[in-house]
């Protein structure tokens, strides 16, 4: 077994964490020191219902699986819009760029149903009948496009979220609204505190890799040797 060190700065962390922290138990302090020493910063994705170790880890393993954004294209028609500058939502025809905004129609997403059913240039069916898809978007970015006066159609790229199907100006808007949406910061003590929600395999590996007697033994050794931590290893100990 080797020695855990912990260094000078980490134990005054650790310290002030056991003062601030009511009724503090051995295993809530050793849990402390993990996410410290190692910068856990662990996040619940809701819709996987799955803990990850850090947002970047997630984010990471999404990109890698497809699952967070895709590209797409979309035509932008500028004749007659119904968007300007005061409009939040638009719902968007794929078939012609057609636009309806939430502030300039008195019901929008009936009217792009409508639109797409009549659509001529919608020639996808679903059992017989034309498909309804539209495209969504609440990005400003993605809703200036279709304010620019400009003389002809045009076709530009934008990305989609892989979670809910809304259209964004770029991949970082994409993230920025996962980040605010769909994601929840832990503590690594409610982590392990949880049963509701599935570990991430390499999280998991690491949490049951740390969470050993002989590791937890070696820790408290290493705070024996501060006597400030006297108090709290009589109490965690008796």
């Amino acid at each position: 077994m080797g020695q855990t060190t912990i260094s000078a700065a980490l134990k005054k962390r650790i310290l002030s964490h056991l003062k601030k922290t009511k009724k503090a138990d051995l295993i809530s302090c050793y849990l402390y020191f993990l996410q410290e020493k190692f910068k856990l910063s662990p996040v619940l994705f809701f819709r996987q219902k799955k803990i990850y170790q850090s947002l970047e880890n997630l984010i990471s393993i999404l990109e890698k699986e497809n699952a967070l954004w895709r590209e797409r294209e979309i035509q932008i028609q500028y004749d007659e819009q119904n968007v300007n500058e005061f409009t939040k939502k638009i719902y968007i025809c794929p078939f012609t760029g057609k636009v309806f905004g939430d502030n300039t129609h008195p019901d929008p997403q009936d009217a792009i149903y409508d639109w797409v059913s009549k659509c001529p240039e919608n020639t996808e069916r679903v059992e017989g009948l034309k498909a309804k898809r539209f495209y969504v978007s609440e990005d400003p970015d993605v809703i200036k496009n279709y304010i620019q006066k400009e003389q002809a159609n045009v076709i530009k790229t934008v990305f989609s979220s892989a979670i809910t199907g809304k259209l964004f100006n770029s991949k970082e808007a994409v993230i920025e609204d996962f980040k605010k949406n769909h994601i929840k910061s832990m503590t690594l003590e409610e982590v392990q505190n949880q049963n509701r929600f599935e570990i991430e395999e390499h999280f998991l590996d690491f949490l049951q890799n740390h969470l050993k007697e002989d590791k937890i033994t070696s820790f408290v050794e290493a705070l024996s040797e501060d006597k400030e931590f006297g108090s709290y290893l009589k109490k965690w100990l008796g």
